[in-house]
């Protein structure tokens, strides 16, 4: 069973605690696979003299067992590894070596190891159900349906089996699928809070936010201490624009959660509920529950020097400062490094770290800058990140994410500052651009753009469909221009047949070439999308950006305007997936340019 390779990691979005169930490490599993050793213990015991490979093999499995219950996950590995040297095709030390590992968060490997069970143990259905719970958890949609659809074929009506089944059709966009299974269950199974709260995240996922509510207050009535559930909550009251309710349901989810990574997810989806309800005082302290290592996507970062802290004075000192998560947000939390340089003073040293399509951008930008790439890698299912350093490595005092200077430089809006962009595109390349729009004719030259690479799940719902760009793109007078990266054909021929001209600039590369499209943006007029890389660049470049945004949208950091990018004016939806009337009020607007154009 082949899988595809690990994703790096994206944009900080909310994150989601999964709906799974099932634990196989809970005390019923582990009895049920002492109780399976036992036969072959009882053979074994039948032999006298030495013990038998076969009958150490069981000691070691019923000790691993012992381990795991006692949640010292890297013994039990250990114990495994063991009875596995001595027979490797025991399918149920692959399978005790699989729980260790993902008990301890080693999810690739347990993945493995899993998948070796499920070959050797071809009948026993319970792997199959760790596994799929597994493979959802690392992404890998179809391989957990089709091994949930097996277990169920031999389990029918087994909830937690339908409840997971339910969250791999809801993750692939079969909603209705997910829907009609899991009304099915609750027919049958009124009481089940699980099957509520799911039904609430099909739905929310979906985009009905408002009717998925009922569902989890359903949950919570049967089972008032379900903190998955109020922290599903706390999302879709986020999403309807509710943001203190939001952060008051996730402090009470958070007084019942004993997990690391329960606690860290929480923490990182409170952080971004603060951001965006303007609470920026505690929010950027919260936000460091990124870094937690019990977060699945947490980025560890190789060190250099000391880790900065708040009120280090950095006057004199070599300061290594890594861009973090997504490009957009390289680019958005880039907005301080002004302040930065002014705090290192003329004899210091910032050592500026970023992901390589941006490397020139930032060093025109802050040539007393080093600005070097950084190289992200995935093993064992972690992200690892390391600064391409120059050799020889120079003597670095102190490191930091990028992110973390806010709670210094950032406490508050009146920190931010009101100059429009921070960063210098190519003056050469910002004349070549208007040179070639000005041969087109007169007429406002507006860029466009309306979607990411990554259009999956509840990230869906943050971009208006294509079709609802209509009124934007028929206002006379504007010549639009064609920013998006990645594959637009389908769109852009969508357009033609329906008479609307979406002008494709010549000669750049919109996905990578990021230095020439910051000098494009900065030749246009206006920029209208939604929060990207490329309303980002455009925005650092000081360009005027219309950004269509959502309720739940966090890096404005606050609910009115952008705070790093004083010259973006927000659309956001009144409720979600209620994109219409965004769209008339951008067509009005530019409407109302044009006029403005014409009587000057």
């Amino acid at each position: 069973m082949s899988v595809p390779p690990m994703m790096p990691a994206a944009d900080p979005k909310r994150p989601t605690l999964d709906s799974l169930v099932g634990d196989s490490a809970s005390p019923e599993a582990l009895s049920r696979l002492s109780r399976a050793s036992r036969p072959a213990r009882r053979a074994a015991g039948k032999k006298a003299g030495k013990a038998s490979p076969s009958s150490r093999v069981v000691l070691l499995l019923q000790a691993a067992l012992k381990a795991i219950a006692a949640e010292t996950y890297g013994e039990a590995s250990q114990l495994a590894l063991k009875a596995l040297k001595l027979d490797e095709r025991n399918g149920l030390s692959w399978h005790i070596l699989a729980i260790a590992q993902e008990k301890a968060g080693d999810l690739a490997q347990a993945f493995s190891a899993y998948e070796a069970a499920v070959r050797l143990l071809a009948d026993e259905t319970t792997v199959a159900f760790d596994l799929g719970r597994l493979a959802h958890r690392l992404g890998y949609l179809e391989i957990a349906e089709k091994l949930l659809s097996r277990y169920l074929a031999s389990h029918p009506g087994n909830v937690e089996a339908i409840n997971n089944l339910a969250c791999a059709l809801r993750d692939q966009n079969r909603y209705d699928e997910a829907i009609e299974l899991l009304r099915d269950a609750l027919g049958a199974n009124p009481a089940e809070p699980i099957l509520w709260n799911s039904l609430g995240t099909v739905l929310s996922e979906r985009g009905d936010a408002a009717q998925s509510l009922p569902f989890y207050d359903e949950a919570l009535r049967l089972e008032p201490g379900f903190y998955k559930a109020r922290y599903n909550r706390a999302n879709v009251r986020m999403s309807l624009g509710e943001p203190l309710l939001a952060i008051a349901d996730i402090d009470e989810a958070l007084t019942g959660v004993t997990a690391p990574m329960e606690i860290a997810t929480m923490k990182m989806a409170k952080a971004l509920t603060q951001m965006a309800a303007g609470q920026l005082d505690q929010a950027f302290d919260t936000y460091e529950a990124r870094l937690d290592p019990a977060l699945a996507d947490a980025v560890t970062f190789a060190p250099g020097g000391t880790r900065w802290a708040p009120g280090d004075d950095l006057k004199g000192r070599t300061l290594l400062v890594y861009g973090e998560q997504g490009l957009g947000d390289e680019i958005l939390f880039a907005n301080l490094l002004g302040d930065t340089l002014e705090a290192l003073g003329p004899n210091g040293t910032l050592i500026l770290s970023v992901e390589h399509r941006l490397v020139p951008l930032f060093q025109r930008s802050y040539p007393q800058a080093r600005v070097v790439r950084h190289r992200s890698v995935r093993h064992l299912g972690r992200l690892y990140r390391a600064a391409d350093l120059p050799d020889p490595v120079p003597n670095i005092d102190l490191w930091t994410p990028m992110a973390s200077l806010f709670r210094q430089f950032r406490p508050r809006a009146e920190a931010f500052p009101t100059t429009p962009g921070f960063l210098t595109p190519d003056p050469d390349r910002v004349a070549h651009w208007r040179a070639v729009l000005a041969e087109a004719g007169p007429g406002l030259n507006a860029g466009v753009l309306w979607k990411s690479l990554l259009m999956k799940g509840s990230r869906v719902r943050v971009y208006s469909p294509f079709e609802m760009w209509r009124p934007v793109l028929s206002v006379p007078g504007v010549r639009f221009v064609n920013l998006q990266y990645g594959d637009a054909t389908a769109e852009l021929e969508a357009a033609r047949a329906a008479g609307l001209e979406i002008w494709t600039p010549p000669g750049i590369d919109l996905k990578d070439d990021l230095d020439d499209l910051g000098a494009l943006c900065a030749a246009l007029d206006v920029v209208i999308g939604p929060a990207t890389a490329t309303t980002n660049i455009a925005a650092a470049c000081g360009t005027r950006v219309w950004m269509t945004s959502t309720a739940e949208a966090w890096s404005g950091f606050g609910p009115n305007g952008y705070l790093c990018y004083p010259t973006v004016e927000v659309f956001r939806t009144a409720a979600v997936g209620e994109w219409g009337e965004v769209m008339d009020r951008i067509a009005s607007a530019l409407s109302a340019e044009v006029a403005q154009r014409h009587a000057a």
